[in-house]
């Protein structure tokens, strides 16, 4: 088929089907700005880890300003796109009201992903540094960047915050949904299919591996058929968790215990009290308390600090 007969038709499906034209509409986030504040942000957070020469503390209050502004200009620019799709209006103010608040709890942030970078070095024997984890840890990347996202989700912005935990689950095979509430001390292993869903809630020092799924049962409709939107669909995970490998839990009113351990490919729709084991002993599969060597084969101790936290 000929060019111009290409065009013909394509604009005749434009007219004719419709449903994913965005034309004559706002301006929407593209995905090269989301992704250039992704990176700027995380040289903001790790500075002297991404640059291409090393960076002295002389020069860091210079490097420090620069990527402010520039987060600050690209964050104000994106939310108000997102804004004004979302309600038709020109908000330049309620952006710029949200792009402060967001710098705002910068710090903040960088101190609760300090402890994830401790959770990975102590639960990972075959972590030889911090600077290893930072540079090489797939899961470093997905749950910045999804801590990040979530100051916007809370903020109810739309569109902006799934675009940038969407380039984290890109670069790294991990899927965390920015709603998702996550405590302190959070360790993904390896990392590669996990899935986090909008409504879950982790708890402090929760270690995941590959192929965990965090999901929901199935979907409220209304009477039209349609999802309900903004109802608890997906679990809770309580502290000092740990979830092997391609175990699957799912439901909004399934709660897993503090300090319990689910075996892999576990697959759980009901809650378990703490310290339990989940695990499959050939098609049956068994819940039971904790006993107390598995404790010390898990590395935990009852009086352990957070920091100090290690599997």
């Amino acid at each position: 088929m000929h060019h111009d007969a290409i065009q013909l038709a394509l604009l005749a499906s434009y007219e004719r089907d419709g449903g994913i034209n965005h034309l004559d509409g706002f301006n929407l986030p593209t995905q090269g700005s989301v992704q250039q504040l992704a990176s700027d942000y995380m040289h903001l957070i790790f500075p002297g880890f991404f640059e291409e020469t090393g960076v002295t503390r002389q020069e860091v209050p210079a490097l420090v300003h620069r990527l402010l502004a520039c987060i600050e200009q690209r964050l104000t620019t994106e939310i108000e796109k997102t804004l004004r799709f979302a309600q038709g209006t020109v908000p330049g103010r309620r952006a710029k009201e949200i792009t402060a608040a967001a710098l705002n709890r910068l710090p903040m942030l960088r101190q609760v992903i300090q402890t994830d970078i401790a959770a990975a070095y102590h639960g990972d024997p075959a972590a030889r540094s911090v600077e290893e984890i930072i540079l090489a840890y797939p899961c470093v990347l997905s749950i910045s960047l999804q801590r990040f996202a979530h100051l916007f989700y809370q903020l109810g912005v739309p569109l902006l915050p799934r675009m940038l935990t969407e380039y984290g689950h890109e670069r790294t095979g991990i899927d965390l949904h920015p709603g998702a509430e996550i405590g302190t001390h959070f360790f993904i292993d390896h990392g590669t299919g996990v899935v986090v869903g909008e409504t879950a809630i982790i708890g402090n020092c929760v270690k995941l591996y590959q192929g965990v799924t965090l999901g929901a049962k199935s979907f409220e409709t209304d009477s039209a058929g349609h999802p309900v939107k903004g109802v608890k669909r997906h679990p809770e995970i309580g502290d000092h968790v740990t979830i092997y490998a391609h175990a699957t839990i799912l439901g909004g009113d399934t709660h897993i215990g503090e300090h319990s351990i689910i075996g892999s490919n576990v697959w759980l729709m009901k809650s378990i009290p703490p310290r339990s084991v989940a695990y499959y002993k050939g098609d049956q599969l068994v819940v039971r308390h904790r006993e107390k060597r598995e404790e010390l084969v898990e590395g935990e101790s009852a009086d352990r600090r957070p920091a100090d936290w290690q599997i």
